[in-house]
């Protein structure tokens, strides 16, 4: 079939297999044109299919040579449907991955379920034995207890009061006003539930119970703080909330994986454009400035770059892990850089719909975005009639 671009709001329900297959590749190419990294051989990441949890899982593989096992929820292609991004994402890493050796398997399911962590406990003493890495990268928007069967969904809201700033619709290239009304307590102990430390925890327990984590194991989830303008809406709304869990939940395992040489990190990234950072309101316009004056100042990076520096320059220096006073690895550093920051607020005082193109860099937001699907990516025939059938190979 030839496949387009289909949008419903901030999602976009189709995906191209060329064009991810061909993100994964230059991925993999930029990672292979770093230093090799002396790092972990046997990596389990959960989330491992789009975002930072891929760009793990190809940076563990091809920067230091490691064997990986991926975990994620993703759909197959069924009839004219086609399969998701992280699908397609999944079965060109691991065929990257055979061609150079390294072993690569992955398992499909809820990863919040007890049946999925029993389930990649099995693989990996079957394949391994034991673990150096586990890296927990996953995004949500809705959780099962596993014990309790509660479903908790999350949502991205003030706490308090009612937050209004400017936002932008990148499709549109509108720049308008939006006002968020405060959350409940109920939508904030649900979106802990989702997006804190709880499953972490639920995962590293189940792992260390049943003796498959190595001796000097790291485990590493990822966080965002992001500047002041983001702060009601973000840090100090739910979302915020549930990081405060997640970063609780890292010294409490750090503590735990002690009695096994091992250590636990949260890593505070960059703001780059998700699925999740696309639906945030006031979150797009701040990127789409910040990407401009990166750019510029020649500090710009993508999911890859941020992922390769923080293993190369942080988990895996052969010495002391660096880290801020609460105890995070900041990846988030040249973003929050005060040339940068003061950069950035002096363009989203100016910035509005008439200006946007020039103080912003809205079309690199919106090329970003289409390309998390595989579209408008350099070197794909996008008129080319495509396989949307496409197996992964340890799934099959």
């Amino acid at each position: 079939m030839i496949i387009k671009p289909k949008f419903r709001g901030f999602i976009c329900t189709t995906a191209h297999p060329e064009g991810c297959a061909q993100q994964v590749r230059n991925q993999i190419d930029y990672v292979k044109s770093q230093p090799a990294i002396n790092g972990p051989k046997k990596v389990l990441v959960i989330g491992a299919s789009t975002g930072y949890g891929l760009a793990s899982r190809i940076t563990a593989a091809f920067g230091a040579g490691a064997d990986t096992i991926g975990v994620f929820f993703e759909r197959p292609s069924s009839g004219n449907r086609t399969a998701t991004a992280g699908w397609y994402n999944t079965a060109a890493f691991e065929e990257a991955a055979r061609e150079a050796g390294l072993f690569a398997k992955s398992i499909n399911g809820d990863a919040f379920s007890n049946e999925i962590k029993q389930q990649t406990i099995e693989m990996i003493k079957r394949e391994w034995g034991k673990v150096d890495l586990v890296v927990y990268s996953l995004a949500a928007p809705k959780r099962v207890h596993p014990e309790t069967g509660e479903v908790f969904s999350s949502v991205l809201k003030p706490i308090g009061q009612t937050f209004s700033n400017k936002t932008v619709d990148f499709h549109t290239e509108e720049v308008s006003h939006i006002s968020i009304e405060p959350a409940t307590e109920e939508e904030i102990r649900h979106t802990i539930a989702v997006m804190g430390g709880e499953d972490w925890k639920m995962w590293i327990d189940a792992l260390q119970e049943a003796d498959v984590l190595n001796e000097g194991a790291k485990t590493v989830a990822y966080s965002y703080i992001g500047p002041v303008v983001t702060h009601p809406v973000y840090r100090e709304g739910t979302v915020g909330r549930a990081k405060n869990h997640l970063e609780a939940t890292a010294h409490e395992l750090d503590k735990q994986l002690k009695k096994i040489g091992g250590e636990a990190y949260v890593s505070v990234n960059k703001a780059l454009v998700t699925q999740s950072s696309s639906a945030i309101p006031v979150v797009p316009l701040y990127i789409s400035l910040l990407y401009k004056v990166m750019k510029e100042k020649g500090l710009h990076e993508g999911c890859i770059e941020q992922m390769y520096r923080l293993f190369n320059e942080r988990l895996y220096t052969g010495g002391e892990v660096q880290v801020d006073e609460e105890g995070r690895i900041r990846i988030d550093d040249w973003e929050m850089r005060e040339d940068v920051q003061a950069e950035v607020s002096a363009r989203w005082s100016k910035v509005d719909s008439d200006n946007l193109k020039e103080l912003s860099d809205i079309e690199g937001y919106r090329r970003d975005f289409f390309q998390l699907f595989g579209f408008e990516t350099d070197g794909v025939d996008y008129e080319a009639d495509t396989e949307a059938n496409v197996t992964i190979q340890s799934l099959a």
